[in-house]
């Protein structure tokens, strides 16, 4: 996720996570002579940019994370248990970095949710953001199903003892990873540069220790 010290020489407006001060807090004078508002003044600029961003990385987060997951599946010897969960990390760091400038590179309804409600986000970009993940996350389905061939089980996995543990197991690493990307991309006391770091250990901290209670199938 990207902080609030970089430098906006590249651009002079506002694409962080930390938005919300495009909507709430706008510098633009108020109108004398008009006093309605064009749809397109509820929305920051750029916003088209940041959707493709969204689309782009959370496409690629699933292919590489549940690619990875169905052909270690398929034939362990070549992805380890081990390996498909350091290549969800890096996906996630690689991603944080590559558009985290520009969307912020949320890759989850939970984030983009968890970021609004905190404040960290407009509410009005969230059905933007939500559309951009759910179309990224799909089309990454479809392509692994087609070039994975003849592997049928992509990225499925089951529980390997009982429920309630693997429903114990999903709330406590959650959590986890919920609670590192906000302290990381919320406050302003943290390192913004190491940030990407941060999250993408902790996706991969959180599936190498989830995925010894699961198996895929």
């Amino acid at each position: 996720m990207a902080t609030n010290s970089r430098s906006n020489s590249r651009a002079t407006f506002s694409s962080e996570i930390h938005d919300i001060g495009t909507v709430q807090n706008s510098t633009t004078p108020s109108m004398v002579y008009y006093t309605e508002r064009s749809i397109a003044d509820y929305f920051p600029p750029h916003l088209l940019k940041k959707v493709v961003s969204e689309v782009v990385s959370t496409f690629l987060l699933v292919f590489v994370t549940c690619g990875a997951a169905a052909i270690s599946a398929h034939d362990v010897t070549r992805i380890s248990q081990l390996g498909q969960s350091v290549a969800g990390g890096l996906i996630v760091v690689v991603m944080i970095y590559a558009v985290g400038h520009i969307s912020g590179a949320h890759m989850n309804p939970a984030v983009t949710l968890a970021f609004a409600i905190f404040r960290h986000f407009p509410w009005i970009q969230v059905p933007f953001y939500w559309a951009a993940q759910f179309t990224g996350a799909i089309c990454a389905s479809f392509v692994l199903k087609a070039v994975l061939h003849p592997i049928t089980v992509i990225g499925t996995t089951e529980p390997v003892g009982p429920h309630w543990h693997a429903l114990v197991i999903e709330v406590v690493v959650t959590f986890n990873m919920m609670f590192v990307t906000l302290a990381v991309a919320t406050d302003t006391r943290a390192v913004g540069e190491l940030a990407g770091l941060a999250v993408g250990s902790s996706v991969c901290i959180t599936s190498i220790f989830a995925g010894r209670c699961q198996v895929d199938r």
